[in-house]
């Protein structure tokens, strides 16, 4: 039996530390600012990112890896004799998952295998992590692609968004919605549903936005996957401190990790955003 090396994108949000930990290979997307194109995590990091966003008085524009992109990355390590266990972004959100099935094309039949994670962020990251478990008790990698497809609609994703900047910016509000919004403090908590993304709750203030993403979570503490959670911010460090002090109160699970969100991620959502995603049984 090969080798299975299980990839990512850049848009996993899984810290440097957990990619080299599990070996996960990741491939970044593209952030472009007018003619300058950086490679998300490798060229450019969140915190510049939002410099430049300051700088320019502009969003930037984000692109998925070529097809190209993807034979190149997948290259070496069929020729090393691996197979790959490949999990993207969601396809209703980016091209890239349909790019990276367009690559495995090119190389022999039941190499690539190919799995839409129908999330963003970290909701794609658990679902990396889980497989990296899997591959460790010793599954085939059709077994593992069967128990991540499984876990794919039990993944829980919800952030809440602190400015409305980035949404209307980048064309996601209107310029009369970004506005009452702001005047009345709304911070929309979004949900990843079926693949897209939808808002929930509307609080009036971080604080209760807050409540409502732990007891979303606590409400599900009986049928809670208990290996990981995840707690992912972008320029949010006070506040996701926080939610791991209460989620450490009130649940125990084996992994309770901390992470930051790449360049892409931060792109569409802003500065102060923060989620808690999950795993149900």
């Amino acid at each position: 039996m090969r080798n299975v090396v299980i990839m990512s994108d850049s848009t996993c949000d899984l810290s440097k530390e957990l990619l080299d930990h599990y070996h996960i290979p990741v491939i970044p997307l593209y952030v472009r600012f007018g003619d300058d194109v950086y490679r998300d995590g490798i060229d450019i990091t969140t915190k510049e990112l939002y410099r430049l966003v300051e700088e320019r008085k502009c969003l930037p524009q984000t692109s998925a890896p070529s097809v190209g992109d993807f034979i190149n990355f997948f290259k070496p390590y069929i020729e090393s004799g691996n197979d790959i266990l490949y999990i993207g972004i969601s396809s209703k959100l980016s091209a890239t998952v349909q790019n990276a099935h367009l690559a495995a094309q090119e190389f022999p039949q039941g190499r690539i295998h190919i799995i839409d994670s129908l999330n963003l962020s970290t909701g794609i990251g658990l679902l990396v992590l889980k497989a990296c478990i899997y591959r460790k008790a010793g599954y085939s990698v059709t077994e593992m692609v069967s128990a991540i497809e499984r876990l794919v609609p039990r993944v829980k994703t919800s952030f809440i968004i602190d400015t409305f900047d980035y949404l209307h910016k980048g064309g996601r509000c209107s310029a009369l919605t970004s506005f009452v919004g702001t005047m009345l403090k709304i911070k929309p908590i979004i949900h990843v549903k079926e693949g897209g993304m939808i808002v929930g709750q509307k609080p009036r203030g971080l604080s209760k936005g807050y409540r409502i993403l732990l007891s979303q979570l606590l409400n599900d503490k009986d049928r809670l996957d208990p290996d990981f959670v995840m707690v992912t911010y972008s320029d949010a460090e006070e506040a996701a401190a926080y939610l791991v002090n209460e989620i450490n109160t009130h649940l125990k699970v084996k992994h309770l990790l901390t992470t930051e969100a790449g360049c892409v991620i931060s792109s569409h959502c802003g500065r102060g955003t923060i989620g808690i995603l999950y795993i149900t049984k």
